[in-house]
């Protein structure tokens, strides 16, 4: 027998809805207990029926957990006092990991990994940023080589002149002999 999905709203026939909560709370309290023996957790569980009747466990005191629980909660509110901007700095950090996976998705597509998921107009407006691209790295290639041709020339001419002032004491020594 297979099992319907369950909606989560409230159950109209108070028979129904006191069965359901019976087993319920019964499974939940033996998950709670299943919970504190299996990996030895300081379970605490209270529950208040829609009658006000109270059900509760608890792997070791209730009432040193309870106190366990207020210390816990008095210490993290004052953390949360003193440090105000750790939000923001955990907002920014959510959003930067976020634009990171976004470049290395683009960066993955530039080099034509994952492309298989795009559509006619991404995979055009990758082709266009790679021509763009492919246009800036000439034109630095060219302004480097326009650069490299230049500081040969002046190394040729300097070197020229070198090979004159050589030849000239050259001849200058012939003619001493």
């Amino acid at each position: 027998m297979v099992r319907g999905k369950t909606q989560m709203r409230r159950i109209e026939n108070a028979t129904s809805r006191q069965v359901t909560f019976s087993k319920r709370r019964n499974g939940l309290l033996k998950k709670a207990f299943e919970l504190s023996v299996l990996c030895e957790a300081e379970v605490a569980l209270i529950i208040f029926s829609s009658a006000g009747k109270l059900c509760e466990f608890a792997s070791s005191s209730m009432q040193a957990t309870v106190e366990r629980f207020q210390r816990h909660t008095r210490e993290t509110h004052h953390l949360e006092r003193s440090l105000p901007h750790h939000h923001d700095q955990a907002d920014e950090a959510a959003n930067l990991l976020k634009e990171i996976e976004s470049l290395e998705v683009s960066k993955r597509k530039l080099f034509g990994q994952g492309l298989g998921s795009s559509s006619y107009e991404e995979l055009q407006q990758i082709e266009q940023q790679l021509h763009r691209s492919l246009a800036h790295v000439r034109a630095t290639k060219h302004e480097a080589y326009k650069e490299q041709i230049d500081q040969l020339k002046e190394k040729e001419k300097y070197l020229a002149a070198e090979n004159e002032k050589l030849a000239k004491k050259t001849d200058e020594v012939k003619c001493i002999f």
